[in-house]
């Protein structure tokens, strides 16, 4: 998803490392196999019609019930897929428990049929009413739906979190007239007696519940091709001209993220629809479908415009490896999904404009994450260990800090060794789900270095280093002496003082030189040789810490 934005300790890391899960973690007693979801729609009246069976295996041992989140349903049946009995269940606001049939050991499956109304509801699925004649951007009616992050609930029964991946099935029925977008395949297009159509989509890997959509509306379909992977650009008829220009470089995109991970893009098909109604969302990366916000879609039409639909377009692509391929396993975690997609939006920057643009991308995201750290006192770590399943996950912190992040673990092991670390954390983890030791084991095995201190730093504490620096030049010694003092305030969750390689460059007016330092203590006094009077003192002119903040004290 790309929004709108105008302590750790050494014994925690290493019990993660041991064991694998954080507290954040979500309890899974069963694994859930595959949803079919078999949908249509009142539309005038905001009615939905969902008919779902959920496929599924215990875990670890023998169960007779089976509890499913579920929230403002009102269940007709439920039952064993291809029974007749009915089965006894009970609802609470946001969940239904059956009593299975007989008890299911591991290894076996069984499959449960729900049938069920929605009314008006109140998340999830979203009926958009076609825009008024005054209206400034005209726009066909539209339901679509926006899960993440934990509001699949509202309109299929599920385990409505990240950790369990199933693959889904989609049996979408709309008026004539009218086009359903869904994951995955599309198996058929088939017309039905009573007048309306239903579109069957097949997506056979297994994804997180909250990638899991459609869309339904009349739109005109763009084709494109990149590679085996058929694209497909999804407009409002009189927005075509707009979307041509908003999806053009996709297939660039593919080819470039393709050739630095050397992971090839996973899906079967990649597709990119406009819809109305996004509130403060500009995308959210559906599995193999992605949702666009019109009104950022139609930037596309004004030259200053194209750089950000360039960066809506390249994230939400990005999500296809980082976030979909391999996805974080709980909340604590999204920023492995949110802030890679933000760091190779610069990336995408890199490889069509070059090295400048990168970091000119860079330095707007910090300049954004320190706006916000200025005045929102709520800090926390990019292992966000106060998440909660709403959308205060969606921060400067979980985006733009992490971009930053990265692209600091990028220079602190070389781009060889970072892209091939990458191609490592992808490849182990496809189609699983994944925390932040992961990525850490992944740099480490493909740099040879260890990075503990680095995620400690940046990754399980929250804030960033604020430096003052003075420079005093010593005639007599021909040095000049340069001091760093760190500012930040330690309150708990922001360090005393970072430690890390720093670069400082001095410039006199017979040139410049670049000088290696450790900085590891609140306050340092570095000399360095000067024959000629200082003229300039450069903290990390190349940007490879560049989550901080300098201030020159003359």
């Amino acid at each position: 998803m790309k929004r709108l934005f105008l302590v750790g300790s050494i014994i925690y890391l290493s019990c993660v490392a041991s064991f694998g899960q954080t507290p954040q973690d979500r309890p899974r007693v069963w694994d859930i196999l595959n949803y079919t979801i078999r949908i249509s729609f009142d539309a005038p009246k905001k009615v939905v019609y969902g008919d779902t069976t959920v496929t599924m295996t215990p875990l670890s041992s023998s169960l007779s019930l089976a509890e499913l989140d579920a929230a403002g349903m009102q269940f007709k049946s439920v039952r064993e897929d291809g029974a007749a009995t009915e089965l006894k269940y009970r609802t609470s606001s946001s969940s239904v428990a059956v009593d299975l049939p007989r008890t299911v050991a591991p290894g076996d499956k069984i499959a449960l049929r729900f049938t069920y109304t929605i009314t008006e509801p109140k998340k999830g699925v979203n009926f958009i009413a076609a825009s008024t004649p005054n209206f400034p951007f005209k726009h066909p009616a539209q339901i679509w739906t926006q899960n993440e992050p934990e509001d699949a609930r509202y309109w299929f029964p599920s385990f409505d979190f990240p950790s369990d991946k199933a693959t889904s099935e989609e049996f979408i029925t709309v008026r004539k007239g009218e086009t359903a977008i869904g994951n995955g395949k599309l198996i058929e297009s088939k017309p039905n007696a009573n007048g309306t159509v239903t579109f069957h989509y097949r997506m056979d890997v297994p994804h997180s519940t909250y990638l899991t959509s459609f869309v339904v509306g009349t739109y005109i379909r763009l084709d494109d091709k990149y590679g085996r992977v058929p694209l497909g650009f999804y407009a409002f008829a009189d927005k075509q001209r707009q979307a041509k220009i908003a999806f053009l470089r996709t297939k660039e995109m593919m080819a470039a993220f393709e050739s630095l991970t050397n992971v090839p893009f996973p899906f079967a098909k990649y597709d990119q629809i406009m819809v109305s109604g996004f509130e403060e969302i500009d995308g959210m990366e559906n599995i193999t479908s992605t949702t666009l916000a019109d009104n950022t879609i139609l930037l596309a039409d004004f030259p200053f415009g194209r750089p950000l639909v360039e960066d809506l377009v390249s994230h939400e692509l990005a999500h296809s490896w980082f976030g979909n391929l391999v996805t974080c396993r709980n909340w604590s975690e999204l920023w492995l999904n949110e802030s890679f997609a933000t760091f190779m939006e610069a990336v995408w920057r890199e490889k069509s404009i070059g090295r400048a643009a990168y970091l000119n991308k860079l330095i707007d995201d910090r300049r954004e994450y320190f706006a916000d750290d200025a005045i929102n006192k709520n800090h926390h770590a990019l292992q966000n260990k106060s998440a909660v399943g709403d959308n205060s996950l969606f921060d400067v912190t979980t985006y733009q800090k992490g971009s930053l992040v990265i692209h600091m673990i990028r220079e602190t092991v070389g781009d060889v060794a970072f892209w091939k670390g990458i191609n490592l954390y992808l490849t182990r983890h496809k189609f699983d789900t994944v925390i932040s030791t992961d990525l850490q084991s992944a740099m480490e095995e493909a740099s040879g270095k260890k990075l503990q201190s680095f995620f400690y730093q940046w990754v399980y504490t929250a804030g960033y280093p604020r430096f003052e620096v003075r420079k005093s030049y010593d005639a007599e010694n021909k040095e000049v002496r340069v001091t760093v003092s760190q500012v930040q305030k330690a309150d708990g969750k922001v360090l005393d003082a970072y430690s890390f390689p720093l670069e400082i460059e001095v410039t006199t007016e017979a040139g410049s030189s670049v000088h290696k330092v450790d900085i590891s203590k609140r306050e340092e006094t570095f000399n360095f040789p000067a024959s000629n009077i200082v003229t300039k003192v450069s903290i990390d002119p190349l940007e490879k810490v560049i989550l901080k903040s300098v201030k020159m004290i003359e």
